[in-house]
């Protein structure tokens, strides 16, 4: 994942798994970076190439809106799921009225839309409310 250094403003590329043992730091100005989110990243238009583009994870990306109930009621599955799957995938969310650019680049036509990609591609779209489960054996094949 990418975390940007509070101090210089420098990305830093960490490994999950190496930060759960030790605290990562800036390669630039070495100071400690802050953890890995427990919850899901804002994805932007102007921050995609970098957040999902560079992701050594999988990346789960949950495009919705805030006037979409079904978006409202699927908000605490993906933060679950942004906890528990915290250094196998990448979680993300991506507001479709305030970034159109990446929505119309995928074809996004009804939310939520749940996309899996894989080296900033597309491998698998899952469409409306859907389960943990449901999501969770969409996913498994990419983890």
């Amino acid at each position: 994942m990418v975390i940007a250094c509070p101090n210089c403003g420098a990305k830093n590329r960490v490994d999950a798994n190496a930060a759960r043992e030790r605290r990562p730091v800036c390669g630039r100005c070495g100071e400690a970076l802050p953890s890995a989110p427990a919850g899901p990243v804002t994805v932007t238009d102007a921050n995609f190439a970098l957040t999902v583009g560079t992701s050594p994870l999988p990346v789960l990306l949950d495009l919705w809106a805030a006037w979409c109930g079904p978006c409202r009621m699927i908000a605490p599955v993906i933060e679950a799921l942004a906890a528990e799957l915290n250094s196998k995938v990448l979680v993300g969310k991506l507001d479709v009225d305030a970034n159109q650019q990446t929505a119309a680049r995928f074809g996004v036509q009804s939310i939520p839309s749940l996309l899996i990609l894989k080296d900033g591609r597309e491998v698998d779209r899952i469409v409306g409310l859907q389960s943990r489960e449901a999501i969770l054996h969409r996913l498994q094949p990419f983890m």
